[in-house]
């Protein structure tokens, strides 16, 4: 690819996170395909959630992922789902993010394009979110997905929520998605080392901005059954405002409270290196340090 070429991010969320099988045919349609690369794919099955990250060329990315979709749509039935994060569809968000030579008006552009695509082609209800929202307060997902698949066909009745595309129905299964355009975001999950919900809901509204902590933080509490301990898990949406490191100290901060560890931290999908050489250079103390100073940057380049 030329440095002209226009690249785009996306990063569907599918409501599936324990089957292999349907996994597997899940992301098929993003593998292989010309302009295409498929990044990565995560499966949580305490979450049962499945994350994926594609990027490419702005509309061989937009056709590969609308091809994931429908067969989520096919596969995925949300009356007999459960799991610890929240969801409103088989495909819960389809966020697009502009890499390069992309502008946030053509990502906005290219997120509108894929709502209506979606509707046409699975039938599925589309809320548009963040940079492409239709109107203010729909910018905030967590607003759109309230009352998630179990509540969303009263919702959808309300004056105020008609769909973007498609009627006031959910789909009977697979339920309604929201496709949004946002700057790249970092999912950040932190381990306490105990079974206690309410300590790790507690931390989550002392770092949120909801909560009068951080600005650009949204946090929540979530139990992991079968490891016996609780997550704090957010979504930083500017890590230059608020980086990694600020929020694991004041995490820690917050847990000893309670007296309970911090076992450790995880990143969901992909992140930004220069967060991650922010983090390093705080850590160890290091002077004028940046992504430069990188072997592979340097092999990069």
């Amino acid at each position: 690819m030329t440095s002209e070429v226009k690249i785009v991010e996306c990063v569907p969320n599918f409501s599936e996170g324990r089957d292999l099988e349907k996994i597997e045919k899940i992301v098929a349609p993003l593998k292989n395909q010309q302009d295409v690369k498929l990044v990565n794919y995560e499966a949580d099955p305490d979450y049962n959630r499945l994350v994926v990250t594609v990027m490419g060329e702005p509309q061989a990315v937009k056709k590969a992922v609308l091809e994931a979709i429908v067969a989520a749509t096919e596969l995925i039935d949300l009356n007999h789902h459960q799991g610890e994060h929240l969801r409103m569809g088989a495909t819960d968000v389809v966020p697009f993010i502009p890499i390069r030579n992309m502008s946030m008006a053509e990502t906005v552009e290219l997120a509108r394009e894929m709502g209506q695509a979606i509707y046409e082609r699975c039938a599925v209800p589309v809320f548009l979110y963040e940079e492409a929202a239709s109107r203010p307060e729909r910018k905030n997902l967590v607003t759109i997905r309230k009352g998630q698949f179990e509540g969303m066909a009263e919702k959808l009745k309300q004056d105020d929520w008609e769909p973007d595309f498609g009627k006031r129905e959910i789909h009977a299964t697979a339920g309604v998605t929201a496709v949004g355009a946002r700057m790249p975001l970092i999912a950040y999950n932190i381990d306490l080392g105990t079974d206690n919900l309410d300590i790790a809901n507690a931390i989550a509204r002392s770092i949120r901005q909801s909560g009068g902590g951080f600005q650009y933080i949204k946090a929540g509490g979530v139990e992991l059954k079968e490891k016996g301990i609780v997550q704090v898990t957010m979504n930083i949406t500017d890590y230059r405002k608020n980086p990694i490191y600020r929020i694991f100290e004041t995490v820690k901060m917050e847990a000893m409270r309670y007296g309970v560890p911090v076992l450790g931290s995880e990143i969901i999908g992909l992140a930004p290196l220069e967060a991650l050489t922010d983090t390093a250079a705080y850590y160890l103390g290091l002077h004028d340090f940046d992504s430069s100073k990188l072997i592979e940057t340097a092999l990069i380049e």
